[in-house]
Order: structure tokens, then sequence, then C-alpha cells
């Protein structure tokens, strides 16, 4: 997992089970269903084919972000009086698509969408393992687009109903 310091809250390399197993329904959107090994996850995540296609049985690196700062929130310059300075303050999370502003996370990855938590089921523990394993399910939306993932619940904790996140991809 990233560091306290760092603006991602979870990051993990999944492998594709499925793409569109319920049937394809918009011409430019999939739905992928993917599995990671490291921390045995499951994500099931819309996207643009067009923007970043995959295919089954493929790999790629999933990254959530709080924001796209390469600091996190503790990344701002501040004064003898603690308050932030105004000239780094004013660009700080800015992204622009003509290259001016700070470079963030967003120039390691290949696909980028931004979002919210909307829900978050605490879960259910599995009394397959000893001791049980409190499983968690996160769901974002990307502007209609979504995304679930199911896993520990300790692997899910930085992740908040309600605030806003980054989904980072690239293979």
């Amino acid at each position: 997992m990233a560091s306290t310091t760092s603006s991602i809250i979870f990051d993990d390399i999944f492998t594709i089970n499925a793409i569109d197993k319920e049937g394809k329904k918009f011409d430019r959107v999939s739905r992928l269903y993917a599995h990671s090994k490291n921390y045995d996850m499951d994500l099931t995540l819309d996207y643009n084919i067009e923007l970043f296609p995959l295919t089954t049985d493929e790999s790629f690196a999933l990254a959530l972000a709080s924001s796209l700062t390469r600091g996190g929130p503790q990344a701002g310059a501040s004064g003898a009086d603690g308050a932030a300075d105004d000239s780094d303050d004013k660009d700080r999370d800015v992204w622009r698509p003509d290259g001016k502003g700070r470079r963030g996370l967003e120039e390691d990855y290949e696909y980028v969408m931004y979002g919210k938590v909307y829900k978050f089921d605490s879960g259910t523990s599995e009394v397959v393992q000893v001791p049980p394993i409190l499983r968690a399910t996160a769901y974002a939306s990307f502007g209609g687009l979504l995304l679930s993932i199911t896993g520990s619940y300790r692997h899910l904790t930085s992740i908040v109903l309600g605030d806003p996140v980054y989904v980072l991809m690239r293979k």
C-alpha cells in the first residue's frame, strides 16, 4: 500500500477475468472484471475502450488517489505562521492540458478518471479462513462510469464515503 504522506490511498496490479460478461451496453464503454493477487481484491470497472483498450487476461496497475499532487495533502509550503504560501497555493492542484502548472500523478499513468465515493459496505466476514477476514466493498462513480472494489477491509480503510477520488491506470 501507499505511504501516509502520499495521496495514493490504494494501489495494486489486477488481471482481467472478463470484459462485458453481461453483454455490451454502450459503444465506447466496457465493464471489466478483474482480480488482484497481492491483496486478493475483486474489481468491477467501467472504462472508455477507445482511450484505454484492454483485453481478457491482460494485467494493469490501478491506483486510487485522493488528489493528483505527488506529495499528498502536506505537500504545500508553509510559512512561519503555518499558512500556505499564496503563490504555491494557487497552482497546487492545477492540471492543465497545455503543460503549464505542476506535474502530478497523472504523468505516471495512461488513463485517469475523477469521481466520488458514493457507497461503502463495511462487509461480511469470511468464515472460510481462521481468523475470519472482514471483507468490504467501496463504490465510486466517475460521471456515470462505475467502480466497485471488494476485498479485505484493512486495504480499503483509506477510502472515505463522500470523498472525491481519482482512478489512475497503466499497463
